[in-house]
């Protein structure tokens, strides 16, 4: 299961850095633990013109938390904070109910799915950019 769940792409992708680091004076940030496996992840957003304009992360977590992070840092940029959280919310979906993921970014992720442990680790940043728009 280990090899199928840290794959070449999610392992690269967790890698990346993509959006790594807390941003400066953020419109909208959030924190989110898990108290289970000791992941943190916080999510800074930048937003102007009603548009996420860049994202930054911490994340003190596993691999699957780090690969998550990147992704909403390559995907949100661009997005409205209602797109942002429809994404969220297809990725709990996904993980939760086996949706096909609603972008090809998310196919990384897709082994994840029957690893009922480890989808937490997926979701949790998705849940702090929720968290993080709570607001906006």
């Amino acid at each position: 299961m280990s090899n199928a769940l840290y794959h070449e792409a999610l392992v690269a992708k967790a890698r990346s850095g993509t959006g790594k680091g807390r941003l400066a004076d953020p419109q909208a940030s959030a924190r989110l633990d898990n108290p289970l496996c000791g992941d943190r992840v916080t999510i800074d957003l930048h937003l102007q013109n009603g548009r996420i304009t860049k994202v930054g992360h911490e994340v003190k977590g596993c691999l699957l938390c780090e690969a998550a992070a990147a992704t909403i840092a390559e995907l949100a940029p661009g997005k409205s904070p209602d797109e942002a959280r429809d994404l969220a919310a297809a990725v709990t979906r996904m993980m939760k109910e086996g949706i096909a993921p609603p972008e090809p970014a998310l196919d990384i992720f897709t082994p994840v799915i029957t690893a009922k442990s480890r989808r937490d680790c997926v979701m949790l940043p998705f849940g702090a950019l929720i968290k993080a728009l709570a607001d906006q």
